[in-house]
C-alpha cells in the first residue's frame, strides 16, 4: 500500500505543480506562490522517499523484516499529506486557518527521517 500512495503523492505532486505555475501563479500573491513551491518541493521528495520505502517492503529483505522501516514510510504519507497539503488547499481554496496543519505536518516528516534513521542502524546492526 505504501508504494501506490508513494505513486500517487508523485502524481499529485506534478498535478498540483502544474495548476499552480500556469493557474495559481497568475491570481497569487508571490508569497503564496513561493509557499506552493515549498511544499511542492517537499510533496516531490518524500514522493520518492516513500515509493522506495514501499518497492523495499514489496521485495522484502532486511529492512522489511524492521517494523520502523514500515512505519518510516506511514509517517511520511501522513507528513507529507498533513504539509503539503495543508498549504495547497489553505491557497487554492482561501483558507487560511488550514496552515496551522503544516507545522504538524513539518515535523512528521522530521520523526519520519528519524524513524527511517533508526531502521537502517536496525538493519545495519543485523549485519
Amino acid at each position: 500500500m505504501i508504494l501506490i500512495i508513494g505513486a500517487l503523492l508523485g502524481f499529485a505532486a506534478v498535478a498540483f505543480g502544474t495548476y499552480s505555475e500556469h493557474i495559481l501563479k497568475e491570481i497569487v500573491t508571490e508569497e503564496h506562490f513561493r509557499n506552493l513551491m515549498t511544499a511542492l518541493r517537499y510533496n516531490q521528495v518524500n514522493s520518492v522517499v516513500i515509493t522506495s520505502i514501499g518497492l523495499v517492503l514489496l521485495n522484502g529483505g532486511k529492512l522489511s523484516e524492521i517494523t520502523a522501516f514500515k512505519w518510516s514510510g506511514n509517517l511520511f504519507i501522513t507528513g507529507t499529506v498533513l504539509f503539503s497539503f495543508s498549504i495547497y488547499l489553505s491557497i487554492s481554496l482561501q483558507i487560511p486557518a488550514l496552515l496551522y496543519i503544516t507545522p504538524i505536518g513539518g515535523m512528521t516528516i522530521m520523526l519520519s527521517w528519524l524513524v527511517l534513521l533508526f531502521a537502517g542502524v536496525r538493519a545495519w546492526k543485523r549485519g
